[in-house]
């Protein structure tokens, strides 16, 4: 078969890499992708958010199957286009996608399937907001409604700063994102990711995971598109994991099917666990980054098979074949992120990493600049490792990241702390 994937980050580079090991993937080719993925699969330079595009270059280049990454191509509409058009298209139609691109969307739908979740208010008015929260008091959450790419979340530890954020969101700092603000109650507990495969009916869970959202060894200083995960997490138990399919990610599909959005792709869930009970915290309706990579190392070439099975509606007949393994990946980021970071700054060493199924560095944000590679994003390295044990996959994965020479580079030290 000839796959393409969309995207150029980690998490596409993860899901290039598990897809390549699969016999039937004949031609892997991933768009726009980055230097990593270039090793490993053909680059396109095509727009992933452009439909009209993507359905040209896959009729040209005889696809027979798309892997949609990020989200703003699926709220985009991509998944439509595609399947209009008879492709083969892994992730959720932009109406299903909503999910994810409209916070006060999930909130309704979790109302009407009587969900879990945290107890919220919706603005679309800067003073209404303003006076919820002088009324409300701390602890809050507060969202901007739309896609902020993971950072249009504040946590305020004062009514000043709270009101701040508001103004800043209602400002247009997160660009349409922020013209309308969710505004929830603080939930307590600890948070972990539930990665469940739909395929309109059929919900297959294939995976869980916790990631590190804080830029700062010990969860500190600001909020991160995630830096590092590992997989399993031990905080969702096998009773845990079915009260949330039983009582959250079920009735949710239910509700989309019965509103005549059936959801078919990869649902990963954000919960929140406190005294043995899981809540929802929000839904995004793609693989997680850097969560993927992690699922992609334990998963291997399986991965194409299910997401071809969640495609052809024959999930009922699917089965995860999980090695009783843990796997960690520590992501390297410039110096400077989540603010303000120089780019192109070379990066010396990988050549002398070790590649297989228990090592690997996914390349999140770089370029070659011919033989040389050199960062070009925030999060610019997700280093990888599997073992029998977290600490096992751990110490692998610490053991790469001083391997790799790159003074401008960071990371945090204590990914994986909470389970060990």
């Amino acid at each position: 078969m000839n796959i393409l994937v969309l995207g150029g980050g980690g998490r596409e580079h993860a899901l290039a890499w598990a897809i390549k090991q699969n016999p039937k993937c004949d031609r892997l080719i991933v768009a726009p992708g980055n230097a990593g993925i270039a090793q490993i699969a053909e680059c396109a330079a095509l727009d992933p958010e452009d439909g009209a595009a993507v359905v040209a270059f896959c009729e040209e280049n005889a696809v027979d199957f798309v892997v949609i990454g990020p989200e703003a191509p699926l709220a985009a509409g991509v998944a439509d286009v595609l399947r209009a058009a008879g492709i083969a298209c892994f992730g959720p139609s932009a109406a299903a996608a909503r999910l994810e691109s409209s916070k006060s969307f999930t909130k309704e739908i979790c109302d009407a399937a009587g969900a879990p979740t945290a107890g919220y208010a919706h603005f679309t008015d800067l003073s209404a907001a303003r006076a919820h929260v002088q009324e409300q008091g701390l602890p809050i959450v507060i969202k901007a409604d739309g896609l902020a790419a993971g950072k249009g979340v504040i946590i305020p530890e004062t009514i000043d700063e709270a009101l701040a954020a508001l103004d800043d969101m209602f400002g247009g700092a997160f660009g349409a994102a922020g013209a309308e603000v969710v505004i929830e109650e603080f939930m307590e507990g600890e948070e972990a990711s539930f990665f469940v495969l739909v395929d309109g009916e059929t919900c297959l869970p294939i995976g869980t995971a916790q990631d590190h959202k804080r830029v700062g060894d010990g969860d500190t200083g600001p909020n991160t598109g995630g830096m590092g995960a590992y997989s399993p997490a031990p905080v969702l138990t096998p009773e845990i994991q079915e009260q949330v399919l039983a009582e959250i990610i079920r009735p949710t599909m239910a509700e989309m099917a019965r509103r005549g959005t059936p959801y078919q792709g990869v649902l990963y869930a954000g919960l929140m666990i406190k005294g043995g009970r899981a809540r929802l915290v929000e839904y995004n309706v793609r693989f997680g980054d850097p969560e993927c990579q992690v699922l992609m190392l334990r998963l291997g070439a399986q991965a194409f098979d299910l997401m071809q099975a969640c495609v052809e509606g024959r999930l009922a007949e699917a089965r995860v074949n999980w090695a009783d393994d843990h796997a960690m990946t520590v992501v390297m980021a410039a110096a400077g992120y989540p603010g303000a970071y120089a780019k192109g700054t070379e990066i010396k060493g990988l050549d002398a990493l070790p590649e297989d199924s228990f090592h690997m560095v996914f390349h999140a944000g770089t370029k070659a600049d011919g033989a040389r590679i050199l960062a070009n994003g925030g999060r610019v390295l997700n280093v990888t490792a599997r073992g029998a044990t977290l600490a096992e996959a751990r110490a692998r994965a610490y053991a790469m990241v001083d391997a790799i020479d790159w003074p401008e580079g960071f990371c945090r030290r204590d990914i994986g702390w909470r389970a060990l």
